[in-house]
C-alpha cells in the first residue's frame, strides 16, 4: 500500500469502531516478520492447497503440485521454506527466507508463484538500480547491490561448481536481523521478484508493540480502524481470486462457457 494511501487515515472513532495505533515503518528490510496472512490468504485465494496442521507448520501446495511453501516457527532458525520439485522442463530447486524476513518481501517470490511467468528476460539488478543502491563486482566475478543505508543486501556469487548463489540479508546495529538464499537452480524470475519487493521504498505498517527495537527505522504513527485493515486485505485477496479465475477462463474456455451457460440463458429469457 503507497504512503498516500495511509495519509487520509485517522480519527478516533466511525461507527463505534476504535481506531488503533499503528507504525509505518521504513525501510521496509527491517520492520520485522509481520502478518503471515499477507502471503497465505494470497496464496489460499490463489487456488493454492493449504496442507497446514492446526498448532503445526503452515504448509501450502500449488494446485500442480509442483511447488511446496511452509513456514515453521518453532524451529531454530525457523522461517519460510519455498522448494519446486523436478519436472520434465526444469530441475528442482530450494528458497529460504528467515522468520524475520518481511512479509511483504517473501510475498515477492510467492505472489510471483501464483503467476503466469512473464515473457520478458529476467533482470535482478534493474529494480534494485532504479531505487538507488549501489553495485559492484568483485575480482571472483560476484556482484553484490547493497541498499543505500547500507543494511541490506543482494548478492550474486558462483560456487565451486561454477554455479550461481544467490543471498540476500539484512541487518540493524544489533546484528543480522534476517537472511535468504536462492540454491542455483532457483528460477531467475522468482529472484527478480524478490529483489523487486525488497527495493521496493514504500514502508510498510505494523501495529503497536510490532515495531523492531532498532534505532535504523524510521516510523510514522497512523491511526486505523479495524473495518479499514480489513477492506485493504480483502482487496489483496479480491485481486488474487479475480486473476485466478481470469486465467482459468482462459485456460478453459469450455468449462467457464458451461459455467456461464445457465446464467446466460437466464438472461437470454429475461430479455
Amino acid at each position: 500500500m503507497r504512503r498516500n494511501q495511509w495519509a487520509s487515515w485517522g480519527g478516533r472513532r466511525s461507527g463505534g469502531e476504535q481506531a488503533e495505533q499503528h507504525y509505518l515503518i521504513e525501510p521496509r528490510h527491517l520492520a520485522g516478520g509481520g502478518n503471515l496472512g499477507h502471503v497465505t490468504e494470497f496464496l489460499r485465494a490463489s487456488g493454492w492447497k493449504d496442507a497446514s496442521r492446526s498448532g503445526g507448520s503452515v504448509v501450502f501446495d500449488s494446485p500442480d503440485r509442483t511447488v511446496r511453501i511452509g513456514y515453521d516457527p518453532h524451529t531454530q532458525p525457523g522461517g519460510w521454506t519455498i522448494s519446486g520439485h523436478a519436472t520434465g522442463t526444469a530441475p528442482a530447486w530450494h528458497t529460504t527466507l528467515g522468520r524475520r524476513t518481511p512479509v511483504e518481501i517473501v510475498a515477492g517470490v510467492t505472489d510471483a508463484l501464483t503467476q503466469p511467468r512473464a515473457a520478458h528476460a529476467p533482470n535482478t539488478w534493474a529494480p534494485l538500480e532504479q531505487q538507488g543502491w549501489t553495485s559492484e563486482r568483485g575480482e571472483d566475478q560476484s556482484y553484490e547491490a547493497v541498499h543505500p543505508d547500507n543494511n541490506s543486501w543482494l548478492r550474486y556469487c558462483q560456487n565451486e561448481r561454477g554455479q550461481a548463489v544467490w543471498w540476500a540479508g539484512a541487518r540493524t546495529e544489533h546484528g543480522q536481523v534476517w537472511d535468504a538464499v536462492f540454491t542455483p537452480t532457483t528460477p531467475l524470475h522468482l529472484i527478480e521478484a524478490f529483489a523487486t519487493t525488497l527495493a521496493d521504498p514504500q514502508p510498510v505498517m505494523r501495529p503497536r508493540g510490532h515495531v523492531p527495537p532498532t534505532s535504523r527505522v524510521r516510523t510514522t504513527s497512523v491511526s486505523v480502524l479495524p473495518s479499514q485493515l480489513t477492506a485493504w486485505q480483502q482487496a489483496r485477496v479480491a485481486a488474487a481470486r479475480a486473476a485466478t479465475w481470469a486465467r482459468f477462463a482462459t485456460t478453459h474456455p469450455r468449462n467457464h462457457r458451461r459455467a456461464a451457460g445457465p446464467h446466460a440463458t437466464a438472461a437470454g429469457q429475461r430479455r
